[in-house]
């Protein structure tokens, strides 16, 4: 697989985003970590250098100084509603904020991007929910820009326990483990574990740098991201 000698990290505090960091930390290869949150990890590393600040306009400018770039960006920047207090605030961070840090990504020479998106992004419905209308148009404009590789992720329920809990999370994952008691397909297929998704978005990464991504453009969804993070996990 190829060697990630050097990472950023955007959400790195939030649910899949610091699985994501604790993956990248296990690497060997990897000798620098750099994330951008407004509050730190919980994870401590000698490799890890965490820029904490609360104004987000100004990560991408951080991101820019960091010379030679790092080898992948990884965002998993989102947030909750309940976090958000409102559709446009959430609209500033899961789309305008996303789409300022890739397109810094790109400028700052960055050849692989990695971007943690949602199942239904590209459906049919995906203009008539919010939410699906923000992943969308991250997708569009991470696609246009003119990386090495790009790849995203489309979970579908991140399952786990989360810090700030979902209003109905604790419902839904009941369901999605449910289901898993009859067909473990059915449930990889509908929701994938936090760390799982962490896992698999370090994988892929590998993989396209090691030149062996089947697209440019590479989208993985459902069993495919537990059967990547499971294969990290073997490996």
């Amino acid at each position: 697989m190829g060697l990630i000698t050097s990472a950023a990290v955007f959400g790195s505090t939030g649910h899949s985003g610091q699985f994501i960091l604790a993956s990248l930390l296990a690497l060997e290869s990897t000798k620098a970590i750099y994330t951008f949150s407004r509050r730190a990890p919980k994870i401590e590393s000698p490799k890890l250098s965490a820029h904490v600040e609360r104004d987000s306009s100004k990560w991408a400018s951080k991101l820019l100084a960091i010379r030679p770039p790092p080898d992948v960006v990884l965002s998993a920047l989102a947030m909750t509603h309940a976090e958000a207090g409102s559709t446009e605030n959430k609209w500033k961070i899961d789309h305008d904020l996303n789409v300022e840090l890739a397109k810094a990504a790109r400028e700052a020479g960055v050849k692989t991007y990695v971007f943690i998106s949602g199942a239904g992004a590209r459906g049919a419905l995906a203009n008539y929910f919010s939410d699906m209308k923000m992943k969308k148009g991250v997708e569009e404009t991470i696609e246009g820009l003119g990386f090495d590789h790009v790849i995203i992720l489309r979970p579908g329920m991140i399952l786990g326990r989360r810090e700030t809990p979902h209003p109905i999370g604790p419902l839904l994952n009941s369901i999605i483990y449910g289901l898993g008691k009859i067909s473990k397909i059915l449930q990889d297929g509908l929701g994938q574990e936090a760390e799982v998704v962490g896992r698999a978005a370090i994988l892929a990464a590998q993989i396209a740098i090691e030149g062996k991504a089947p697209s440019k453009v590479w989208t993985i969804e459902g069993s495919d991201i537990v059967k990547l993070g499971n294969d990290l996990q073997q490996a």
